[in-house]
């Protein structure tokens, strides 16, 4: 009944949220704590990788890869261990920068992944040293927390670490799953050392992890009591795979492992729960890995853990968590962003192999194959801190290499409950637009917002966001300009934007596929001050051109409406009425009626690294600025090929 329920909703353009949360509990229906116990493989028989000791196992695993790794691990031989000094905290607290902690921080880490993948490659030793080093050094550290999270969970507030507090965030899940490795790994080779190194180690994986996990129910993405309106993210996924891993590497006795790993399946349907059942993630493309992506890994661990026997991947909305990577990618490299999600990137061509493997999606597996031809063929292991990721890759890579490569082909792809509409066509265009509301995860005030692509060049651009800092993910998030509706392709209305919360949100969204169009009221999005009854905006692509019409109505008009639209290249006003945008030799011309606006145009300086990895240096903001005040009014737009 489910079903025909989403299925009228969608035909009758009204989308409600209730999907997202919806108690699916698809984990405990498929498996109570009880059957769970018979099915768990103990003693860590069910790891697939050989043990330290068996050569000719990890000779026959890593056959192509050997060299690769070796070389790797031998960059960071004579590595200099890198000390994370109390300042490197408190700068957190004192400018905002994360970064002066992470780095050295992140360099560790780093130096261990290749370390240890290079000493399971070779096993003569070489590498063990360092490795001890490095293990060593993690133990000494007061916590492995980032400085931008330990205030949220801390009960001193601060980022100064507190020895007597362990908390468990995204990096501190990440190598707790990391030594459990390394402990499952290289135990009896640190005893022929010293057995101190171990038991150390073994000591701190207790303590910072499974202590932690099983003694706290208060960290937010936990979502053990998650309220009406909670947001659940990558962060949910992320953890509990990690959690996960720690438990099964580490723990042997029956009743506490169960326990863990039960209390683990609670917490990650909730991830399942809070997702759409269309599958699309509202964090966008660059945090699918994190997301969608973990949560695979999840399902996947508890798979290998249970031999088989408890698995969700029949769920037609695991598959559409994991298809959406695929189909929200434009082409060059560039995909389909939204929130703080960057333009560029999303996906390792290994775990959307896997992904698509596991879930039978042809779709996946050959996006996955076209990745890994155009971007990771020289460099296939993922780098990082994810052995589980990495020893994957390599044990499914004859797979990945033999599956013919193919990007994903439609005309149209609707998430109804997302609100997200994609429409290509034959000419090379890639429109995408979105929906949804202002409190989405990583949220941008963006409801209604759009992006365009010619032949695989963005012109009409969502930019981003910038270098995570304290402001970010403060109560001054929404002054940065990347943030703002303004900065988006979306009206001022009255001279106010958007604002944000969850109440802030579109209405009456339809999607027409015969006719290509996209049409929602937005006027939900803006506070009362707007003023606004009514703003419809709706999109329609055309074989050669993509129309554009706002028809509105608004209790009262104080100020001329501004239509803003954000652009890569630079705006070129050629005659009343045009506007030219040319970017790498492809030419867009935007029309507008002349006597209805005022154009105007502003060059933005990009400073930000991390935008500037994407854009370069300089995008542009264009406004047509209305020359009257009206309370009831339509403006037509068109972009199309000069």
């Amino acid at each position: 009944m489910r079903k025909y329920i989403l299925i009228l909703l969608v035909m009758c353009g009204g989308v409600l949220s209730m999907q997202a949360t919806e108690s699916k509990d698809l984990l405990k229906k498929a498996v109570s704590k009880a059957e769970l116990k018979d099915l768990l493989i103990r003693d860590q028989e069910w790891v697939p990788y050989p043990d330290y000791q068996d050569r000719a196992g990890w000779e026959a695993l890593t056959a192509d890869f050997k060299g690769e790794l070796i070389h790797n691990g031998e960059e960071f031989l004579d590595y200099a261990w890198q000390v994370v000094e109390l300042s490197d905290f408190l700068e957190y607290e004192r400018s905002g920068n994360r970064n002066i902690m992470q780095d050295p921080f992140g360099a560790n880490n780093n130096a261990m992944m290749a370390l240890v993948l290079a000493e399971l490659a070779e096993g003569k030793g070489r590498f063990l040293d360092q490795i001890m080093n490095g293990t060593w050094l993690a133990c000494e550290m007061t916590t492995w927390v980032l400085s931008a999270h330990l205030p949220a969970y801390q009960t001193n507030k601060r980022s100064v670490p507190d020895p007597n507090e362990f908390t468990i965030d995204l990096t501190a899940g990440d190598l707790g799953s990391f030594y459990s490795w390394v402990y499952y790994f290289f135990k009896a080779e640190f005893d022929k050392v010293s057995p101190i190194i171990a038991t150390r180690l073994r000591q701190n994986l207790q303590e910072r992890i499974l202590d932690v996990y099983m003694n706290r129910s208060d960290f937010w993405w936990q979502a053990f009591d998650l309220q009406p309106g909670g947001l659940v993210n990558n962060w949910n996924p992320w953890c509990n795979s990690n959690v996960l891993l720690t438990f099964l590497l580490l723990e042997n006795d029956p009743d506490k492992l169960t326990d863990g790993v039960y209390r683990t399946l609670i917490s990650a349907d909730e991830f399942v729960n809070y997702t759409h059942e269309d599958g699309a993630c509202e964090e966008g493309p660059s945090y699918w890995g994190h997301a969608a992506g973990k949560m695979y890994d999840y399902l996947d661990i508890l798979y290998l853990a249970t031999g088989g026997k408890v698995s969700i991947f029949d769920a037609p909305i695991i598959k559409n968590m994991g298809e959406y990577i695929a189909r929200s990618y434009v082409g060059d490299g560039w995909v389909v962003n939204f929130a703080d999600a960057s333009a560029r990137g999303g996906g390792e061509a290994s775990v959307i192999y896997r992904y698509g493997k596991s879930v039978d999606s042809p779709l996946m597996r050959q996006f996955a194959a076209y990745l890994f031809e155009r971007n990771e063929r020289e460099h296939h292991i993922p780098r990082g801190r994810d052995i589980f990721r990495a020893l994957e890759s390599i044990r499914l890579a004859e797979g990945l290499e033999q599956t013919r490569a193919a990007l994903p082909e439609f005309n149209h792809t609707w998430y109804p409950e997302t609100e997200f509409c994609y429409l290509k066509n034959e000419a090379g265009f890639f429109f995408a637009a979105k929906g949804g509301y202002n409190n989405e995860s990583h949220n941008h005030n963006d409801v209604g917002s759009f992006s365009l692509y010619y032949q695989n060049t963005p012109f009409f651009i969502d930019v981003g966001v910038g270098t995570y800092t304290r402001k970010t993910f403060s109560s001054e998030r929404y002054d940065i300009w990347t943030m703002q509706s303004n900065y988006h392709n979306l009206p001022l209305i009255n001279g106010v934007a958007q604002k944000n919360g969850r109440e802030y949100r579109s209405k009456d969204v339809q999607f027409d596929p015969k006719q290509s169009s996209f049409s929602l009221d937005i006027s939900g999005a803006y506070p009362e001050a707007a003023g606004v009854k009514t703003w419809r905006r709706t999109y329609e692509l055309e074989a050669d051109k993509l129309l554009i019409e706002d028809d509105f109505q608004l209790e009262t008009a104080a100020e001329p409406n501004t239509l803003h639209f954000l652009t890569w290249s630079e705006p070129e006003i050629t005659a009343d009425g045009t506007v030219r945008l040319q970017r790498d030799g492809k030419t867009l011309i935007l029309t507008y009626a002349a006597k209805q606006f005022k154009p105007e145009v502003e060059k933005i300086d990009v400073d930000d690294v991390r935008l500037t990895r994407v854009w370069g240096e300089t995008v542009y903001r264009f406004s047509l600025v209305a020359t009257k005040v009206e309370k009831r009014g339509r403006y037509r737009l068109a972009i199309g090929v000069e």
